[in-house]
């Protein structure tokens, strides 16, 4: 009988093993499984642990909806914004809502989002780059998402040629871990892209998302500080995402949301047409490789023609 090793046996298993009740501390449970603190903490972690009272729940669900509307409002802006709606708040009570929900203003300053300090960061690729076929570049992101008496975080991934959300994931945290499940999903159906963008936060940073790509040999990007339309694409789809689905539907709990979420993806990529594609819809140009096509305008450089691989031009 084969005897396997503890680093053979799953992540998903062994982090489940850990039991807070157990006369090992959870610190020395995590090392001797060979499993990081912040996996299992997420576990402990249950959506109804992280609600906050009605007051505050308010407020997250007004920033939400109002960086939604204007992504470059800063804690400054925000802090007017609510004051102007009657909540007697101070800015230190807004930045630490705003960093709960993983907000910065895309202005340059010191509000704008910082990368952990320990982790590289990359230029960015794609300014006036043709995005002329399927799986050339990948993006991401993560965005709050409300319920009725709590919230979590979403990511997803889309092909910047299509719109096409190819993955998501849902966690109660920003721990880097439910990024990494979704990276790997999306490259286990999909293949691998030339490029993938994301932002500078800590999560796609992270040794563990950045060794995911180079290890399938792609090229990583991440956006400029201060750079509104870097990742445009993701940013169109959270704006759509909350107004014809979240914000109307309210939902109650993750069970709920979890098949809304399911029923809107599903929607958005194989019914909603979408302007910007003639009217196609993302599934049936990412299936086509036929109608798609984006470019980030490099104003610095407008000698590029981004129409030589026929494909439309977006900003």
């Amino acid at each position: 009988m084969v005897k396997k090793k503890i680093s053979d046996i799953p992540i998903n298993v062994r982090k489940n093993w850990v039991d807070k009740s157990a006369m090992l501390s959870v610190l020395t449970q995590c090392s001797l499984l060979g499993v990081a603190r912040s996996v299992v903490y997420a576990r402990f972690c249950q959506p109804e642990q992280i609600q906050e009272d009605e007051e505050t729940l308010l407020l997250l669900n007004e920033i939400d909806a109002e960086y939604t509307r204007h992504p470059f409002y800063g804690s400054r802006r925000m802090l007017v914004y609510l004051r102007l709606l009657g909540h007697q708040v101070n800015r230190k009570r807004v930045q630490r809502l705003m960093k709960i929900l993983g907000l910065a203003g895309m202005a340059p300053g010191p509000s704008t989002s910082r990368p952990h300090q320990k982790h590289p960061t990359y230029p960015y690729l794609l300014r006036g780059l043709p995005v002329i076929e399927r799986n050339q570049v990948w993006s991401t992101d993560i965005t709050y998402i409300r319920l009725a008496r709590g919230f979590m975080y979403l990511v997803a991934i889309i092909d910047w040629y299509s719109r096409k959300v190819l993955t998501w994931q849902l966690s109660n945290t920003l721990d880097s871990r439910f990024c990494v499940d979704c990276l790997e999903s999306a490259l286990l159906k999909y293949g691998a892209p030339k490029i993938f963008n994301s932002d500078q936060g800590c999560q796609f940073t992270s040794t563990i998302f950045t060794n995911t790509l180079k290890h399938h040999g792609i090229e990583i990007s991440m956006d400029g500080r201060g750079r509104a339309l870097d990742n445009i694409f993701v940013e169109r789809l959270w704006r759509s995402l909350k107004y014809e689905d979240i914000y109307i539907k309210n939902y109650n709990s993750v069970l709920e949301l979890t098949a809304g979420l399911t029923d809107y993806f599903s929607f958005y990529n194989t019914q909603r047409p979408h302007q910007s594609l003639g009217y196609s819809t993302p599934d049936d140009v990412y299936k086509s490789g036929v109608g798609g096509g984006a470019c980030i305008v490099d104003k610095f450089n407008r000698s590029i023609d981004v129409k030589s691989g026929q494909h439309r031009v977006a900003a």
